[in-house]
């Protein structure tokens, strides 16, 4: 303004890198006590991470991991160690990442120490009880992924031995499993339906897409329920003068989003019905509409997570925050997920390669079947650049980035990710919403990186409890 001319601001991506919020590093002592019965009987689990001097971002390393597997006594503490660095904040599945892949490893070096099949060990510690709050969790299929990701997995076949499988050249051969979990979150919803006679839809919702397919499951749900037609569906979301916006974070929007859209299906419904009289007429909603010369119909409805307050609306609208869970007043509710892997350990270079991997995910009932897939399979992506290649290092000198640029931060391409087969329990959740449907896309994320490493240790009969796992460590 002052000069009256265009002004052309630059970020480079080193600045980036110093000013944005990143997963912190942390460090997990992980003990686990077993009974003469084999089973888990005690943990003892104490997280720190790195803070910066003010920054805010919690500890919270033990949401999941005390109600993954029913264990009568677990014992947590967290902390922070202030340094002086930006504020770390959230990536996906900000705690369960790095917390399941301590606590997977531990459990798979359990298993081994008892002599145990490290799925059947898993699979005798069925949880259904919150031991936080003793209230029934909602749904659990965790032994459900386990058992049909076994299955697909052909995990009968594999050896129990470290080292014990091997290609005819040297290659070792590892297979590694692991389980997760990821609260499931609900938010406050609002939807506003309308459908005309001359063809045309729009909805207007709480919520944003930048790619997890929230628009293709509403299009899914509204051809479905009132079969409008889908070429003149308009769909509102992002846009704040149209409808108030929720925090897209947590997983909750499918859960949140899916439950208000059925509903406002369901009152156009009983409004067309009131219209007709009980009459039938010919034809899809719209030309039933032109039948009746009624120009448009129109709802507006909002829907709250179980037990939420209708004050989460009013937070809504004012831009606050308005989720609710894993903890609902008679019930817990989670997603969960089991993941295989295979990894090829070359005999001399110790370069670590993962053809193959089988996930197995619990997400209640799976409302558009290809997206969710996609879903799990970007989440394992992740997960394999986590546990395989992505480190940040520090300039002991400065204290700043030293690998700020994607030259030297190392991140998967096409040719580090083998074959990621997805699939679902699809079993409705029973109390979380009326759609049945609970959180997938953090949730594909955890555990991945701990069956990683379980499957680096099947191979070599090293014990790798750091991510990422590099070549240095298995020479």
């Amino acid at each position: 303004m002052l000069i009256g001319r265009p002004v052309k601001l630059v970020l480079p991506r080193g600045q980036i890198f110093h000013n944005a919020t990143f997963r912190p590093l942390s460090r997990h002592h992980v003990t686990l006590g077993s009974g003469a019965d084999g089973r888990i009987a005690a943990i003892r689990y104490d997280a720190d991470h790195q803070q910066s001097r003010k920054g805010q971002f919690p500890p919270s390393y033990h949401e999941s991991t005390s109600r993954t597997y029913s264990v009568a006594n677990y014992d947590g503490t967290t902390a922070n160690v202030r340094l002086d660095t930006q504020d770390p904040g959230y990536m996906r599945a900000p705690h369960p990442h790095p917390a399941h892949f301590a606590l997977e490893s531990a459990i798979d070096e359990l298993a081994y120490k008892l002599g145990k099949d490290p799925v059947a060990f898993r699979l005798a510690h069925e949880n259904t009880t919150d031991p936080i709050s003793g209230h029934p969790i909602s749904s659990c299929f965790l032994n459900d992924c386990l058992a049909e990701g076994a299955r697909r997995f052909g995990w009968d076949r594999r050896t129990m031995p470290p080292g014990s499988m091997t290609f005819a050249n040297g290659t070792l051969v590892g297979w590694g499993v692991a389980g997760g979990a990821y609260p499931a979150n609900m938010t406050a919803a609002i939807a506003t339906l309308c459908i005309g006679a001359d063809g045309s839809t729009r909805i207007a919702v709480t919520g944003h897409e930048f790619g997890q397919g929230i628009r293709t499951v509403i299009a899914q749900l509204l051809v479905r329920d009132l079969g409008i037609d889908p070429a003149r569906l308009e769909i509102a979301i992002g846009d704040t003068s149209v409808a108030p916006q929720h925090t897209t974070a947590g997983s909750w929007g499918t859960a949140s989003l899916v439950p208000a859209v059925e509903k406002a299906a369901a009152a156009i419904k009983a409004q067309l019905a009131e219209l007709l009289a009980g009459r039938t007429l010919p034809g899809n909603i719209h030309r039933q509409l032109v039948a009746v010369r009624r120009p448009f119909l129109q709802v507006e409805i909002s829907n709250l997570g179980p037990g939420q307050e209708p004050a989460a609306l009013d937070r809504l609208r004012a831009g606050g925050n308005a989720k609710i869970g894993p903890d609902y007043p008679t019930f817990t509710s989670f997603s969960y997920i089991a993941h295989f892997v295979e990894v090829h350990v070359e005999p001399r270079t110790r370069r670590v390669r993962v053809p193959r991997v089988v996930s197995i995910a619990d997400c209640g009932r799976v409302v558009s079947p290809r997206t969710a897939a996609s879903q799990v399979r970007g989440g394992v992506t992740m997960a394999l650049g986590s546990a395989l290649r992505e480190a940040t290092e520090v300039d002991p000198r400065y204290g700043g980035w030293l690998n700020d640029d994607l030259a030297d931060y190392v991140v998967s391409v096409n040719a580090d990710i083998g074959d990621i087969e997805v699939a679902f329990i699809d079993r409705p959740d029973p109390l979380l919403n009326r759609a049945g449907s609970k959180g997938l896309g953090e949730v594909s994320m955890v555990g991945a990186a701990g069956a990683v490493a379980n499957a680096v240790y099947h191979a070599t009969g090293r014990r790798v409890r750091k991510m990422p796992i590099r070549i240095d460590d298995l020479l």
